[in-house]
């Protein structure tokens, strides 16, 4: 079942535009979307993935940069499928943007909507959580996360970064790395059940 990414620039009218910036980070990380990433209109994007573990890392990712309002819609989308993402159509669409609208108004600025209200809802809360520790990271947080996902040891983000392997660890722990990791399995779960 597909997910719907529709994601609309925070604030837009007094920074510049993201908009290329963010298509870029997302297309490298997404590398078979059903259809890709692009701009639908003004400072807003849309892509549309066949795999929740997809959606949850292109959120993810978006939400680092925190300019960003995230709907994710689960559920079908018509088919054969269009060349384009703004021809797209379906109800994944629609509670991508139902998603949208919510994530506006709330301070994570992520939701989730499908048909599966109850397994949305729940998809909805533990991502809301991951926002909010990831919104809460400081620089040397992520510097550390970087090393280690990228593949690094302790030991060698560690000489990267000019500071003790506790120290890395340290970071690690207080920006709660090993929580929102065991999390998003989770979310992207709770989202294949939602559609």
């Amino acid at each position: 079942m597909p997910f719907v990414l529709t994601v609309d620039q925070r604030g837009s009218r007094r920074s510049r535009d993201l908009v290329e910036d963010a298509l870029s980070t997302v297309k490298q990380l997404v590398h078979e979307p059903l259809l890709p990433f692009e701009r639908t209109a003004g400072d807003e994007f849309q892509g549309v993935l066949a795999e929740p573990e997809a959606a949850v890392d292109a959120a993810r990712l978006l939400m680092r940069v925190d300019a960003w309002s995230i709907g994710i819609g689960a559920g079908p989308v018509e088919e054969p499928l269009p060349g384009s993402t703004r021809s797209a159509r379906g109800p994944a669409f629609i509670y991508a943007r139902e998603a949208l609208d919510a994530a506006k108004l709330r301070p994570q600025h992520v939701a989730v909507a499908g048909p599966e209200a109850g397994r949305a809802q729940e998809a909805d809360a533990v991502l809301t959580l991951i926002a909010a520790v990831i919104t809460r990271r400081s620089t040397a947080g992520w510097a550390a996360i970087d090393l280690v996902e990228a593949g690094h040891t302790f030991a060698e983000a560690a000489d990267i970064l000019g500071v003790s392997r506790q120290a890395v660890g340290q970071r690690l722990s207080v920006a709660l790395w090993q929580q929102e990791r065991d999390a998003r399995p989770v979310v992207a779960r709770l989202l294949r059940e939602a559609a």
